[in-house]
């Protein structure tokens, strides 16, 4: 892979069996630098999940495995961090968002993590 993106996951989980445990595993694998903010403090491989906001810099894509009644915390911190893209995963679809994304230039993207890495278009 020719350049990576430095990735937010917000709702990560250290649940090998929820899909932001393995987003972050395939990741990872691919070489993409990652940070991540779930529920508990914890560590997934070499990644640190925070419990709190965390002002990180140069988030190229945050991608959601949170339901769109628990990203309305996160509205302003996403847009703080000025991503070049938010992917929605299937099921964290959210109008709102998608459309406060577009206001300040953020690139809204439906799809499935996972796929997008295996299939080369992350």
């Amino acid at each position: 892979m020719s350049h990576t993106k430095k990735t937010l996951v917000l709702g990560a989980s250290d649940n090998p069996s929820r899909y932001s445990y393995l987003a972050i595993k395939k990741l990872r694998a691919y070489n993409h630098p990652v940070e991540a903010i779930g529920r508990k403090a914890v560590t997934v491989g070499d990644v640190v999940i925070h419990k709190d906001k965390q002002d990180f810099d140069g988030i190229d894509t945050v991608i959601l495995y949170l339901s769109p009644s628990n990203q309305q915390e996160y509205y302003d911190y996403i847009l703080s961090l000025k991503p070049r893209r938010i992917i929605f995963n299937p099921g964290t679809e959210n109008e709102e968002l998608y459309e406060l994304a577009m206001a300040n230039k953020i690139y809204p993207q439906e799809g499935c993590t996972l796929v997008m890495l295996s299939s080369g278009q992350y």
